[in-house]
C-alpha cells in the first residue's frame, strides 16, 4: 500500500477526547498518508487536540452537521490529489488501524467504494433509522447492505468526486451510497474489526436515531425525484 497516495477525511464535533487517539492511530496505520479534519463547529478543543495529534483541520464557524463538516475536509484532500480516500468517524481510537482491509480492497481493484460492517454489534435501539436507511437505498439502488449508514469507507478519488458535496447532517451516507451506486461505481461491504462510543435504549440514544431518520427522509425524497 502506497499511502502517500491515500488522504484521510475524519469528521468530528466535540470528540476532544477521543480524536487524539483516532488520528494517531491513522497516522501509525497509514504512514506518510494526508489525515483531513472537518471540524463542525466544536466547542471543546477538538480542533488543538487533531493538529497536535499530526491531522491538518478546516474549520466550520458553527455547526453544519456531519455532511458538512466532511465536505469541508473532503475538499481539502481532493486537492492534495490523492489516489484513495479514507472517511473514518472521529471516535474509533485505536481501533481505526482496522480500516486499513478497506483502503486495500479499492487499491486492489475489488471495489470502487469498500463499506465498514462492524464485525461486533455495539449499542442501538429499535432499528427504525438503520432500516429506513437500508430500504431505501434498497428501493433507490437495488443494493441490499448490511450496514447502510457506516461512516468508514474507502474510495478512489474519482467516485468521491461524483458523490460530494455530502448530502446534508447525517443524510451523508445513504446520499453517497446512491450516488456512487448510481454513477455506476462498484459497492462493496467488509466486516473490520472496530469500536466506537455507542448509543444504547437511553433518552441521548433515542435523540440522536431521531435526528437521523430526520436527515434520512429529504435525502432519499430527493434521489426519488433525481433518476
Amino acid at each position: 500500500m502506497d499511502a502517500t497516495s491515500l488522504a484521510v477525511v475524519i469528521a468530528a464535533r466535540d470528540e476532544a477526547d477521543r480524536i487524539g487517539v483516532t488520528v494517531a492511530a491513522v497516522r501509525e496505520a497509514f504512514p506518510g498518508a494526508l489525515v483531513v479534519v472537518g471540524d463542525d463547529g466544536s466547542r471543546d478543543a477538538t480542533a488543538e487536540v487533531a493538529r497536535a495529534a499530526g491531522a491538518q483541520v478546516v474549520s466550520l464557524p458553527r455547526p453544519e452537521g456531519k455532511g458538512g463538516a466532511a465536505s469541508l475536509a473532503a475538499e481539502l484532500a481532493l486537492a492534495a490529489g490523492p489516489a484513495t480516500i479514507l472517511l473514518c468517524d472521529a471516535d474509533l481510537g485505536t481501533s481505526a488501524a482496522g480500516l486499513a482491509v478497506l483502503v486495500e480492497a479499492v487499491e486492489r481493484d475489488e471495489c470502487d467504494l469498500a463499506i465498514a460492517i462492524f464485525a461486533r454489534k455495539v449499542g442501538g435501539g429499535f432499528g427504525i433509522a438503520v432500516g429506513f436507511a437500508h430500504w431505501a437505498i434498497l428501493k433507490l439502488t437495488g443494493l441490499d447492505l448490511q450496514a447502510p449508514i457506516s461512516g468508514q469507507r474507502a474510495m478512489r478519488a474519482e467516485t468521491l468526486d461524483v458523490v460530494t458535496p455530502f448530502a446534508p447532517r447525517f443524510g451523508m451516507e445513504i446520499g453517497m451510497t446512491v450516488d456512487a451506486a448510481r454513477a455506476g461505481f462498484r459497492v462493496q461491504e467488509i466486516p473490520v474489526e472496530l469500536e466506537h462510543r455507542a448509543t444504547g435504549r437511553t433518552w441521548r440514544g433515542f435523540r440522536h436515531r431521531f435526528r437521523q431518520l430526520r436527515d434520512f427522509v429529504p435525502v432519499y425524497l430527493a434521489r426519488r425525484r433525481v433518476r
